[in-house]
């Protein structure tokens, strides 16, 4: 049999873990077992039907062709009124790119921007993907460590100290995921500074910008907007996970060497899910309310049952997720993951690819009914094991 050789870049590749433990609660859930999922940070709710019929009427009026890589105008220039509207900030169509999800955004940002050895500064936890998209695009990710203490702020000080001469860029998530971070207005101010002062892009990922609880979203580009490079979509804030619209804005050449990039990859996002994002970021103001109530009551519920169980868990601002102590369980994260999948039939993600050792991520994008289904069977498990 040939035998062939991987790049030594795909193979230093590691898989998403949280992608492993939802696939691994899927083949339990096949199998017959029940098998309570709080791993995938995918809304439970289903698509808005104002959205679902403009993709309707995108297919019958025979928009299923190619569009310009750059995304169509009609969804550039919606992106650029949101923008001036919801966030303050002043961009022309040309400095908007739309891809297929936030994800391939970040991923053809830092191929376009990183030559190896570059390094780009990442708050953590951080979201599985920042360091291994930076690695694989020749970059050195710099993790500068954040505390649940404090809520997992950001200390610009240690940005600061984090800074050297092969220094490209910094990311930042508010709200975050894995934690639930928000940053504020003084936070974003002194990490625009630092970016001026050093010559340094700022890649915000604001993905979660309207789901949000006890603070405003405020995006960093108010501060530094020739330094910034704003990634968003319509994965969370509108249900569309499956539909595939990222999108970013910012420096014009920067947008120009992405379409580049994305040129030679895939081309054009899907062209009926990019008129859907149209309708979807136009008007989608009364779904995005009555999410977050839903997401609050959810977030409240399952932040005082974990600290109930004696597993501490900081109370997040924003998104969809919480950090569990689960050192009562096992020492071991990745080994607590395992306990509470294989003995509560209930799927975390372990925090040791988020850079949070001790801790899983627990996702309460599913129903109210689920939290108090697997609060229950964790429950159980330390009566068990406290026996």
């Amino acid at each position: 049999m040939f035998e062939f050789k991987l790049s030594d870049k795909v193979r230093s590749l590691k898989p998403s873990s949280t992608i492993a433990v939802t696939g691994r609660a899927l083949e339990l859930q096949r199998a017959g077992v029940d098998v309570v999922s709080m791993a995938a940070g995918e809304p439970d709710f289903d698509t808005p039907e104002h959205v679902k019929e403009a993709a309707y009427a995108a297919i019958r009026a025979g928009k299923t062709r190619y569009t310009p890589v750059q995304g169509i105008p009609e969804l550039r220039e919606t992106i650029c009124a949101k923008f001036e509207r919801e966030n303050g900030l002043t961009y022309s169509p040309e400095q908007v790119t739309v891809s297929t999800g936030g994800k391939q955004a970040l991923f053809n940002a830092f191929f376009a921007l990183l030559d190896p050895g570059d390094e780009v500064i990442i708050p953590a936890p951080y979201w599985v993907s920042y360091p291994e998209m930076v690695a694989f695009a020749g970059g050195v990710p710099v993790a500068v460590d954040t505390q649940p203490e404090n809520g997992y702020d950001l200390d610009p000080a240690a940005v600061a100290r984090a800074i050297t001469p092969r220094t490209r860029a910094i990311v930042l998530n508010s709200p975050a995921n894995p934690t639930g971070a928000v940053y504020g207005e003084a936070t974003l101010r002194a990490v625009a500074e630092l970016a001026v002062k050093h010559g340094l892009l700022i890649i915000t990922d604001e993905m979660y910008e309207h789901i949000i609880y006890d603070a405003e979203h405020l995006s960093i580009a108010r501060f530094a907007p020739e330094h910034t490079l704003t990634i968003n979509g319509a994965s969370k804030a509108y249900a569309m996970t499956g539909w595939r619209i990222g999108y970013a804005a910012g420096p014009q050449a920067l947008i120009r060497a992405m379409n580049a990039i994305q040129g030679q990859s895939t081309s054009n996002a899907n062209s009926v899910a990019q008129w859907a994002a149209v309708a979807a970021i136009q008007d989608s103001s009364a779904f995005i309310a009555s999410a977050r109530e839903q997401f609050r009551r959810r977030r409240d519920r399952i932040v005082s049952g974990l600290n109930d169980l004696g597993l501490p868990t900081p109370l997040p601002q924003g998104a969809f997720y919480v950090m569990a102590d689960t050192s009562r369980i096992h020492a071991s994260e990745l080994e607590a993951a395992r306990i509470i999948l294989d003995d509560a039939r209930v799927a975390v993600v372990p925090g040791t690819d988020f850079r949070a050792p001790g801790r899983v991520r627990l996702s309460y994008a599913t129903s109210f009914e689920n939290i108090e289904k697997a609060l229950g069977r964790m429950g159980a498990l330390l009566s068990v094991s406290a026996r």
